[in-house]
């Protein structure tokens, strides 16, 4: 992977929604809605504080997150789609 977020964002991977559902009703791109679970592949030194030092990040690689339906920014990096936000996006981490 090319991609290091910097300060505190962090890149995600969305978890996208089987296509048929449990009757075998197969669901058109257009009628999907967007995901909003994705599992974290790259993250931020995190940010800067007053103090000049940086202050890390709570989210780690490989955390499965749940994040805003419309935040951060879609990329595509070697035809994978990801998103780029910061870790304010992030409204929670899904314990296993």
């Amino acid at each position: 992977m090319n991609i290091r977020p910097l300060q505190d964002r962090i890149m995600v991977q969305p978890i996208l929604e089987k296509e048929v559902q449990k009757g075998g009703i197969i669901i058109p791109d257009s009628a999907k809605e967007k995901p909003i679970e994705g599992r974290v592949k790259a993250v931020g030194k995190g940010k800067i504080g007053d103090d000049g030092k940086p202050i890390k990040l709570e989210i780690k690689v490989g955390d499965k997150v749940l994040y805003s339906k419309y935040g951060g920014t879609e990329i595509k990096v070697d035809g994978e789609d990801y998103l780029l936000m910061r870790e304010d996006d992030v409204l929670g981490i899904i314990e296993k």
